[in-house]
């Protein structure tokens, strides 16, 4: 195997990792962003159900 040929699978490898990282942190933002989400609407159900509490209370 030449030298070219060692950088070429190098490089293809290389590049492999770059694609898995990308896919990997892409993931992990989808993630956070619907764990976000999904606090957030737990929050506001709260909310709400804390007025409608308070409306009877009066």
């Amino acid at each position: 195997m030449g030298m070219k040929d060692q950088f070429q699978e190098k490089s293809e490898r290389l590049q492999e990792q770059a694609k898995q990282k990308a896919g990997e942190a892409k993931e992990r933002g989808q993630r956070g962003r619907q764990q976000r989400e999904d606090e957030e609407m737990e929050r506001q159900r709260r909310e709400e159900q804390d007025r409608f509490e308070q409306d009877y209370d009066a």
